[in-house]
């Protein structure tokens, strides 16, 4: 697993950005050293003393003016300069393109709503707080939020971009390198901002496909009757107003789809890493794990926990 790290890109995007943090560093560091050098050698070098201090011949006001200018030429270059390489950095970053895998992705408080698009609506399906996306092909994700600003940023493959209500920005990335990157919402949204995280896993092209092809189906039908009974228990509780399991008749839109939960590695948007404990502590009391989210507490009998348990970590 990659922790993010801006410093360490493994993509092109990312190295952009690292490219531009270490050039602005590097410059300013140059910069702070010659003033103060010049701060040390003006407090320290000895000048002749003069009957009248304020006396100065033409020929120091001419050299005087003569540095001062050629600073400010230097400084307004430096600034310059600076500005070239950010508008780069940021064409690369933000630039129109032709990507291989387009998504949408959709803030709210505090999980992430991710929607694969295709030009074939049955391949069109949607998932949450996780993307998987191809090795060394262009990704674009299509940014908005459904209720406050949101900033999405995975340090190692990307820049940083806000969502916001109503309008959609783009951001594009490239995965170098086949692996797990951590991401997390990098704009204040509310109590639960620090647990609001991403995960991007780059997958070899075949695996990609084999993942996607997986996602756009609809979800496991119930094999025994511990599963059958916990889908009889989902869909007769309140899961089915928020949630959607595609292929039942649960359609609910305010929380994430739930068609494949059991192929995700955590819970309520990176919080806890998924098993059954962690999902029964969740379904139970979702408010002790993440205090103020959208998520209420469920009432159910322990019999139809442990069946409904059975049921959602089979939706592989």
């Amino acid at each position: 697993m990659n922790w993010p790290a801006a410093l360490d890109p493994k993509g092109p995007e990312a190295g952009a950005v690292s490219g531009l943090i270490w050039s602005f560093t590097e410059l300013c560091a140059i910069i702070w050293v010659l003033v103060v050098a010049a701060t040390l050698i003006a407090m320290t070098w000895r000048h002749a003393e003069r009957p009248d201090p304020g006396q100065t011949s033409p020929h120091t006001e001419r050299r005087v003016g003569w540095v001062v200018s050629s600073l400010a030429v230097v400084t307004g270059l430096t600034v310059i300069g600076l500005t070239v390489i950010s508008y780069a950095a940021q064409q690369r970053i933000f630039g129109e393109a032709n990507p291989t895998v387009d998504i949408d992705v959709i803030g709210h408080q505090w999980w992430w709503e991710v929607r694969y698009n295709d030009p074939d609506p049955s391949k069109t399906f949607t998932t949450a707080n996780e993307l998987h996306v191809p090795v060394g092909q262009l990704v674009q994700l299509n940014l908005t939020s459904i209720d406050v600003i949101h900033s999405f940023w995975v340090p190692s493959l990307m820049g940083k971009a806000d969502l916001v209500p109503g309008r959609q920005n783009q951001l594009s990335f490239t995965a170098a390198k086949a692996g797990t990157y951590i991401g997390s919402c990098a704009e204040f949204c509310g109590l639960q901002h620090a647990h609001m995280g991403i995960r991007v896993f780059a997958d070899s092209p075949s695996n990609f496909e084999q993942w996607k092809a997986l996602q756009a189906s609809v979800a496991l039908q119930p094999a025994t009757a511990a599963q059958k009974s916990g889908q009889a228990a989902f869909t007769s509780n309140p899961c089915a107003s928020c949630h959607a399991i595609r292929g039942t008749d649960a359609g609910g839109t305010l929380g994430p789809d739930l068609t494949h939960l059991a192929s995700r590695s955590t819970i309520a948007a990176g919080t806890a890493e998924l098993n059954r404990g962690t999902l029964a502590a969740w379904i139970i009391d979702p408010q002790n794990m993440k205090p103020g989210s959208n998520m209420p507490t469920m009432k159910i009998e322990p019999s139809d926990l442990d069946h409904l348990l059975d049921y959602l970590m089979g939706l592989k």
